[in-house]
């Protein structure tokens, strides 16, 4: 039997379609209209009337967006773009910006997971319609977010209406945070890093975005024929019976057969990697906390690297740690942060590292010894490499004698293996250990230290240190991520598909 969409709701379709084009046509034909030059001097004016009051604006509609469900009303994307062109005409920092909407992004999601937990569906079924949140709109949302179950926090933060409610269902179904959090701060990054820069681009050349403007009634078009497209075959193929026949058309026809017969070969890999790529599970969760702290340290690392590639001199951060650090000053301080900045040495650190490579190969402990050898390589290939790069000066007045460029500190970098050490030996070495949380947090707390007496002793600015946890955080973050997809998958019978068992229990 075939479904048939409600008129109602083709007529309702077709409508936003038509909203859409005339969107982008109408932007087409004004750059037609406008001269390119007034539209670029309309931009600048709203840059300079705007100046270091975007950081602010950006931040509370980021915040707002889900925080107070703003979003359903003033779409985030919108103040993103304007964000993103105003630090096109150099009125405000780029990298800041998004590492401020970034931020605020995901305390909103934080806000509104929290919302949910607290107050509960009951709560927006008995007071949302007075803020035109229905009934039936709010069960739409339950209805998705029940069925993609994690992966709506990551792809709904793209959904409108989705993005404004996922936070609070996700807290009011009793999902957990930690399995809320890493899909939320790789969301929130990549929406807003994505809009930042569409119109910080767009912004440095007026004539090219009206270039991209007449091409983009074209890519709608086509996006939104293969967007339907692909509706009517998700609908059509939910039926076994059409299913069934579309299996016996291929095989009839010598020119796809092989296609069949290619895909059933490779059926249980095929699975397997649809399995890893759908968020959800063990391994989804994991996989997705390492790449959401790989994002958050690239995107510093990079940042740093730009910003202080551009001009060496302290930042104004930097500037403000210097004082704290200076109106902190005691000669007992001092002699505690020599102690604790040698810790983060090569000359202990590299030691500690070759004997628990080799106590985890003796263990038999390979996924594990092979990130800890990766990362520290990458730490130390990344450390050198930007030092020569960069070749930023030290601070001047440092209360410890160090040689070499100043950007990222070597220390801090190299300090980041207690963390992951800790790490491994509550999550990998003794799962379940009693007070595992304190030895996570004493990990933290030592390369926390290591870093703060580098600035301390007035050896590195903050930025460098910050750049160092951020080398450290990546490095080992992105190494964890590949061994973890390559033990699952040895795991899971890849070599062996014939011997597998049904997808279930494979999981």
């Amino acid at each position: 039997m075939r479904l048939q969409v409600p008129r109602g709701r083709r007529r309702r379709r077709l409508f936003l379609l038509a909203v859409a084009a005339a969107i982008v046509s109408g932007y087409y034909l004004l750059s037609r209209v406008i001269p390119h030059d007034e539209l670029q001097n309309l931009l600048e004016d709203v840059s300079n009337a705007l100046g270091a009051w975007t950081y602010l604006l950006v931040g509370v509609f980021a915040f707002a967006e889900t925080g107070a469900f703003v979003g359903l009303v003033v779409p985030g994307e919108t103040v993103m773009l304007l964000g993103g062109a105003v630090a096109g005409q150099g009125a405000i920092d780029i990298y800041l910006l998004i590492a401020i909407a970034w931020l605020a992004a995901w305390l909103g999601d934080t806000t509104s997971f929290f919302l949910g937990r607290r107050l509960g569906r009951e709560f927006v079924m008995r007071h949302g319609p007075r803020f035109g949140i229905g009934h039936e709109r709010f069960e739409k949302v339950e209805d998705y977010f029940s069925r993609h179950g994690g992966k709506t926090i990551f792809v709904g933060r793209f959904v409108s209406l989705v993005r404004a409610f996922a936070p609070f269902i996700a807290g009011s179904s009793g999902m957990r945070y930690r399995a809320f959090v890493p899909y939320s701060i790789l969301g929130t990054g990549l929406w807003a890093s994505a809009h930042i820069l569409i119109g910080y681009f767009f912004s440095r050349s007026i004539d090219t975005a009206a270039k991209y403007a007449g091409r983009g009634a074209f890519l709608l078009g086509t996006l939104i024929v293969v967007v339907v497209g692909a509706a009517l075959l998700v609908r059509r193929f939910r039926v076994e019976e059409n299913r069934r026949a579309a299996v016996a058309w291929i095989e009839r026809h010598t020119a796809s057969a092989w296609l069949l017969r290619l895909v059933r070969r490779f059926q249980p890999q095929l699975r397997f990697l649809w399995e890893r790529v759908t968020p959800g599970g063990t391994f989804g969760l994991e996989f997705t906390s390492l790449m959401a702290t790989f994002a958050v340290a690239a995107f510093a690392l990079v940042a740093y690297t730009v910003i202080v590639s551009g001009d060496p001199g302290p930042t104004p951060g930097d500037v403000t740690a210097m004082e704290i650090a200076e109106r902190l000053r005691a000669e007992w301080l001092v002699e505690v942060a020599k102690v604790l900045t040698n810790l983060g040495s090569g000359a202990i650190v590299w030691p500690l590292a070759t004997i628990a490579a080799g106590a985890l190969a003796l263990r038999r402990r390979w996924a594990e010894c092979a990130v800890l050898v990766a990362g520290m390589l990458i730490v130390i290939f990344g450390v050198h490499e930007l030092k020569s790069a960069v070749d930023r000066p030290r601070p001047e007045g440092a209360l410890t004698g160090y040689m070499g460029a100043s950007f990222p500190s070597g220390h801090t970098a190299y300090s980041t293996f207690y963390v992951w050490l800790a790490v491994t030996i509550v999550m990998r070495l003794r799962p379940g250990m009693a007070r595992g949380a304190l030895v996570v947090v004493a990990g933290i707390a030592l390369t926390a230290l290591v870093g703060l007496s580098r600035v301390y002793l007035g050896v590195h600015y903050m930025s460098d240190v910050n750049a160092g946890w951020a080398l450290g955080a990546a490095a080992f973050s992105l190494c964890a991520a590949v061994a973890l997809v390559v033990a699952t998958v040895r795991q899971n019978g890849w070599r062996a598909p014939a011997a597998a068992g049904p997808a279930e229990d494979r999981k």
